[in-house]
């Protein structure tokens, strides 16, 4: 693909998805240049010129109250910004809050309603911009061609089109001046009209009355409510301020400030312009009259000339105040690619659209094939809405409002739903973060509802379209629910990537935490919000022997279905590996040994140590914490692979540590082996493992352990671990997840001294009949006289093995648990292999007759040796095997 910038400036992918690591320019923009944005965005002397004919021929003289009651929801919605965008300042705005807040299609949706949005405004500004064009030059045949109009709005768009590309610094600059002349020549406007009024006043004058600012005047609620949807197109686009939210400083308090000043500054203007042009022209359908139907889409043209006067000067002024609208519609067309490029780049980026649109331009910072795509759909739509329309300027900007009520509306309840759990703590929280983006949404959800309605009806608009199944239907309704419509068809296909990642991961990891003797657990498991989110993180609780308990968080590099596929093997891995009784440095040599033979069986290219390539096998370079912790002695031995957080609570004084763990490589990349160490851990000690994804929010490690600390140690009243884990995230996860988050907690116990026995030996053939009548003795202390044979044969013919083959002291122990686990410790480091005897062999069948006998059984080795044990189900109270628990 060419690109303006040359061949030596080719696009590159952004380099990532979180706010402010996508590539684009940090820090180019400050509040002023922020404010400008929003202000020039929404077009004021545009919006004023196609705007106040609609809303006085709906609403008469109230058009100015109509048009500052536009400005209530508004300024509710901008809050909404103000507060999403400084928990997560993303580009993709509307987009990726919604996805954040209820799940990836209704952030599909609520991207793709402003997409539709600023494509649909788009028509009508190119629309107005060719217009003025023409009159601008004298050409008011030419003004009123549609061919020649639209092709001068073609051409203003690609033009616009490459001010955005060639870089946001250009853009910001170029609308300051062009703000700066909107702004005065409305002023100046306003202040002629007021003063032409009260010492000139022509016959269409009247004086500003009371009853223009009483909304109780307005003729009907139909009235009332087609004057506050126009008003709403003439605010809408502030938002922009927030959609360039990456390139500003201080991204996540300046752009929400600017979003609420720009309404602010918007209202003041409104009324100000809208007062004194209705004062002077009157609300009459003929002449300069503001209800004059053939000026209803252009107030200005005509008013410019009775305003200013016939003379030298006043023609010059008229000249400016047309010069004045065309730079309007120009700034608009310019700012509304700004926010339409940046939603699809950052949907692209999250891997809601086609990857190839978050594409980044080396020289500029500027989104390439989003920029122009973008421009390129704007372009098309342009020339298909002037194919069938009779009124391209109306039916675009009636349209519009379907797509900026809907978009709008889903911010606002998105800011409720997001900050759900946060509004009880404090009156502010409550206001700023729930009710005012609330009351924002439902009345924004109200509009939207009444407006399909109304807009439905055949005689609407300029145009009718008759549909198979509804017969007649207004061109308004077809054009912008149509739109939304088709992104409702297209969602399932972009988000169905997701929900499979999603369901895969879901279905990889644990079900329920397995009930266990030695601790009580719990866990969360976050995936990111984003599109592209669904990744490898991973947690366990692993049963093994002698009621001992595996725990274990890892994290797997990557997003999507391979991260998913991924983790599932690793998982596995580590269970297998784990009922091998391995220590916990072996395991992770041995899951480091599958991570490598797995990525060279994909080719990954990586030929050594050091850190992953790009595009290498997700599971080089991950991250894994494992513990083993025994209920019987209390100890716990750990080892990791990369930097997971591990923290222990003393139970007693509430103290929350971080264990300094021996430092191990992340799995695949190669390093220093890995080590174990042992921790001695009080009955009641709480542990917590978890991913770096949950300490995301924080501005920092340090400051994301400082608060994991608060929470931790605030469970001394020993709350549930469910309640724990839920305070853990609210408090270190309020809102944005940009990777997914493990959390697994856990407080252990240790086992009674009543549930275990154990005796010492010598290697002497003569102890195994003290052994065997020790152990009886205890299982019918026990009440398990049933299992009495079956574990002194067991125990026989262990400590016989030991004895025969081994030597050296022997310890036999006995564990009742929810199985009778019988224990036999040898100093050999050599593990027994189970085989078939043959029928004229003299020995070998003592383990085969020991497998039949039990239900689990197997070797472990310990730093003195090894162990060999057994499981024995418990008889349950009918006299039959109550089976294994936790399996």
């Amino acid at each position: 693909m060419w690109h303006f910038g040359g061949a030596g400036s080719a696009g590159r992918p952004a380099p990532g998805t979180g706010a402010g690591r996508k590539g684009l320019k940090n820090d180019a923009l400050g509040m002023f240049s922020s404010v400008v944005i929003g202000l020039a965005s929404t077009a004021p002397a545009y919006s004023l010129a196609a705007t106040l004919g609609l809303i006085v021929a709906a609403v008469g003289l109230q058009a100015p109250i109509v048009i500052m009651l536009s400005f209530v929801p508004m300024l509710l919605i901008a809050y909404a910004f103000r507060e999403l965008n400084a928990s997560n300042a993303d580009c993709g705005t509307t987009f990726t809050w919604a996805t954040r807040a209820f799940g990836p299609r209704t952030g599909w949706m609520g991207g793709w309603g402003i997409v539709v949005a600023n494509v649909i405004v788009m028509a009508s500004l190119a629309e107005i911009a060719g217009t003025y064009s023409f009159r601008l030059v004298g050409q008011d045949g030419l003004a009123e061609d549609r061919l020649w109009t639209t092709v001068a709005g073609i051409v203003w768009i690609a033009v616009m089109t490459t001010v955005c590309y060639v870089g946001i610094e250009f853009s910001a600059a170029l609308q300051r001046w062009l703000l700066c002349m909107e702004v005065g020549m409305l002023v100046v406007f306003a202040v002629a009209a007021l003063v032409r009024v009260y010492t000139d006043a022509p016959p269409t004058a009247l004086h500003v009355s009371a009853s223009w600012f009483n909304p109780f005047e307005v003729t009907s609620v139909k009235a009332l409510t087609s004057g506050l949807l126009a008003g709403v197109f003439i605010y809408w686009g502030w938002d922009t301020a927030v959609s360039i939210n990456e390139e500003t400083v201080d991204s996540t308090r300046i752009p929400g400030r600017a979003a609420v000043m720009s309404t602010v500054l918007l209202l003041i203007m409104y009324a100000l312009v809208s007062t004194s042009a209705q004062a002077f022209a009157g609300t009459g359908g003929s002449g300069v009259g503001l209800g004059n139907a053939d000026n209803s889409d252009d107030v200005f043209s005509g008013l410019g000339e009775a305003v200013f006067g016939s003379d030298s000067t006043g023609l010059v002024l008229s000249r400016l105040l047309i010069l004045m609208v065309l730079t309007s519609a120009l700034a608009s067309t310019q700012t509304t690619i700004l926010p339409l490029a940046r939603t699809v780049f950052s949907m692209a980026v999250h891997k809601a659209v086609p990857a190839r649109f978050a594409r980044v331009h080396r020289r500029f910072l500027t989104p390439t094939w989003s920029t122009v795509g973008m421009g390129a759909v704007s372009i098309a739509f342009l020339v298909l809405l002037t194919s069938f329309s009779g009124n391209v300027l109306a039916d675009s900007i009636d349209s519009v409002g379907l797509a900026i009520t809907f978009h709008y509306g889903l911010t606002g309840f998105a800011c409720l739903w997001y900050y759900r759990k946060m509004l009880d703590r404090s009156t502010k929280d409550l206001v700023f973060k729930g009710v005012l983006p609330g009351l924002g949404g439902l009345i924004m959800l109200v509009l939207f509802l009444y407006a399909t309605y109304v807009y439905a009806a055949p005689d609407y608009g300029a145009t009718s379209v008759d549909l198979p199944v509804f017969g007649p239907t207004g061109g308004v309704t077809v054009i912008g629910l149509g739109a939304l419509l088709l992104g409702l068809l297209l969602m399932p296909v972009v988000t169905r990537g997701h929900g499979v990642a999603l369901k895969l991961q879901r279905s990889l990891l644990p079900r329920r935490l397995p009930s266990h003797t030695a601790l009580a657990s719990a866990s969360r498991y976050l995936p990111a919000d984003n599109g592209s989110g669904v990744g490898g993180d991973w947690y366990d609780v692993i049963p093994l022997s002698g009621t001992r308990v595996g725990l274990v968080v890892g994290d797997v590099l990557g997003h999507g279905l391979r991260a998913a596929a991924t983790m599932g093997r690793l998982r596995t891995g580590v269970r297998v590996l784990a009922r091998l009784d391995l220590t916990p440095d072996e395991l992770l040599s041995r899951l480091d040994d599958l991570v490598e033979q797995t990525a060279h069986e994909r080719g990954d290219g990586h030929g050594g140590p050091g850190p992953p390539k790009s595009h290498a096998d997700e599971a080089r370079g991950v991250t894994c914490l494992y513990a083993v912790y025994d209920p019987v002695s209390g100890q716990c031995s750990l080892a990791r692979a990369g930097n997971p957080v591990l923290a222990v609570v003393e139970p007693r004084t509430g103290v929350v540590g971080y264990p300094e763990l021996p430092p191990g490589p992340p799995l695949g990349v190669g390093g220093a082996p890995y080590q174990s160490m042992e921790l001695r851990l009080p009955p009641g000690s709480l542990v917590a493992l978890c991913t770096d994804g949950l300490l995301q929010a924080a501005p920092g490690r340090a400051a994301g352990l400082a608060r994991l600390s608060g929470v931790l140690a605030g469970d001394q009243d020993r709350a549930s671990l469910d309640e724990l884990c839920d305070r853990a995230v609210t408090a270190l996860l309020p809102g944005p997840v940009d990777v997914d988050a493990t959390l697994l907690v856990a407080r252990t116990r240790l086992l009674d001294r009543s549930q275990f026995t154990q005796w010492e030996l010598p290697p002497d053939p003569a102890g195994v009949a003290g052994i065997r009548t020790a152990v009886g003795k205890q299982l019918r202390d026990w009440g398990l006289e049933d299992l009495a044979f079956t574990s002194e044969l067991i125990v026989s013919e262990l400590v016989t093995n030991a004895i025969r083959y081994v030597g050296g002291p022997i310890q036999v122990r006995l564990i009742r648990d929810r199985t009778l686990i019988c224990e036999v410790s040898d100093t050999g480091h050599t593990t027994p292999n189970l085989r078939h005897a043959a029928s004229d062999d003299e020995g070998g069948r003592g383990l085969f007759i020991i497998a039949q006998m039990t239900h689990h059984w197997g070797t472990r080795y310990t730093p003195t040796g090894k162990t060999l044990w057994t499981e024995q189900d418990l008889p349950s109270a009918d006299g039959g095997p109550a089976g294994t628990a936790g399996e």
